[in-house]
């Protein structure tokens, strides 16, 4: 189950700009393309629907192919970061089609349910898959969503908090039903992407 139904653009056929290299127009304002990745149902189409729309649909359906979003973000210290979403499905008929979405990106969250050891199993998968395939300054996040069900937690964030420094992210627990840590995972990010130097 996802929060796609609502999104505007699901793409399930053509790629269109899916490629397009992530580009600085200025040192203030940014462009980079984000890629979500994680097992089926662990809420990535929740949090991209929560960050770009303030909305939570627990009715939703689960997204087919990948789902594209965009949404702007402003700094404190006045830039900012225009965020092209690709919300990948999860379930393992499109596992193929991840590295067409992650290629070129930017950033990638990697999201897992903190109820389920099989979902930070595949997380740990996708950050492999990364880590082999993706952009050598990519930014990554590893996620714990569903963090109002911690009475049914089953990954502890000491766990995580290993994992994700072993391999060079950072690691936030968030909550798309309780808009917890939503705006901060995306904030986090745009404050860790390259800045060029304007010419002196």
């Amino acid at each position: 189950m996802g929060c796609s139904s609502s999104l505007s653009a699901n793409s399930t056929g053509g790629l269109g700009n899916i490629n397009n290299e992530n580009s600085a127009t200025d040192s203030k304002n940014l462009k980079v393309k984000l890629v979500l990745l994680g097992d089926s149902g662990v809420g990535k189409s929740c949090i991209v629907l929560r960050f770009v729309r303030g909305q939570f649909d627990p009715t939703s359906k689960v997204t087919i192919g990948a789902s594209f979003l965009s949404q702007t973000l402003a700094l404190e210290d006045s830039t900012t970061v225009k965020f092209e979403i690709w919300d990948t499905a999860g379930q393992e008929r499109y596992a193929a089609l991840a590295p067409l979405y992650y290629r070129g990106a930017g950033a990638a969250i990697v999201v897992y349910d903190i109820t389920s050891a099989e979902s930070f199993n595949k997380a740990q998968y996708w950050v492999k898959e990364l880590q082999k395939h993706g952009s050598q300054d990519m930014i990554m996040a590893l996620v714990g969503n569903k963090a109002d069900l911690h009475e049914k937690r089953i990954v502890s964030s000491q766990e995580a908090q290993e994992h994700a420094d072993m391999s060079n992210m950072f690691f936030l627990e968030t909550s798309a039903k309780t808009a917890d840590n939503i705006n901060q995972l995306f904030e986090e990010i745009a404050k860790r992407l390259p800045r060029s130097t304007p010419p002196s």
